[in-house]
């Protein structure tokens, strides 16, 4: 299956209000408190969600994590033996500004996906990746309109952790401008390779699946973030 290029982390250097700078500082130091918790108990982010057995394919833990207050949802799963794993993250609530897409309607009981965390042999985020509509089969919209859903993502229950709920809503969070980003690299590879195909055809193309990608690194993001938001205190 085709893939598209990896970006960096900090290819460029984006503008960010003072607020979202403090929003992703809290969730920085949010995920190092997760982090430090599971490693004093000798446990990964996988172990809390799939246990030491692991099946390709299965939706970990059964059943999904799903807030009902806030409409977000994930899952861990692995599509192969050798690989690691990654969280696909969801939305289940109408987006605002949500309109006709290519003649496809917003569908209220589609989950919106945001993005995926890869993880490696550790269980440690690796990277995120957006993927085509057909993978997660998803209620698609465009890139501008999940945007604007990131903020909502919030996983406040018990089930199957507080630690692990707290790992993955902290890390949307954390990298909420490089999410963005790749939403927009997702519709412009989309774009690109659907110009010459029917109508809607690209979404349901099996030979692209993933279609934006971004190796990520958690300590030199809080750090990153820790230096613009003194920059703009001082602003």
């Amino acid at each position: 299956m085709e893939q598209c290029a990896p970006r960096d982390q900090w290819g460029e250097r984006t503008e960010l209000s003072r607020g979202l700078l403090a929003e992703m500082a809290g969730a920085g130091r949010q995920f190092l408190e997760v982090r430090h918790a599971l490693t004093s108990l000798g446990r990964t982010i996988v172990e809390e969600l799939a246990g030491d057995r692991i099946e390709p394919y299965i939706h970990y833990p059964r059943g999904d994590v799903y807030d009902a207050d806030s409409g977000a949802q994930y899952y861990f799963h692995t599509h192969r033996p050798a690989e690691y794993g990654h969280i696909h993250t969801f939305l289940r609530r109408r987006p605002a500004g949500a309109s006709d897409y290519r003649g496809e309607r917003p569908d209220r009981e589609r989950p919106f996906h945001l993005v995926a965390i890869g993880l490696d042999c550790r269980g440690e985020p690796a990277d995120l990746f957006t993927t085509n509509r057909w993978v997660t089969a998803e209620g698609w919209q465009p890139a501008a309109v999940v945007a604007g859903m990131l903020s909502c993502f919030r996983i406040d229950c018990d089930q199957p952790s507080p630690a692990a709920n707290m790992w993955v809503t902290s890390l949307v969070t954390l990298f909420r401008p490089q999410i963005i980003r790749l939403l927009a690299d997702r519709d412009a590879y989309l774009e690109q390779r659907g110009s010459r195909l029917p109508a809607g055809l690209i979404y349901e193309d099996r030979e692209v699946e993933v279609t934006s990608r971004m190796p990520i690194d958690v300590d030199r993001q809080i750090a990153e973030v820790r230096l613009r938001l003194e920059g703009a205190r001082l602003a």
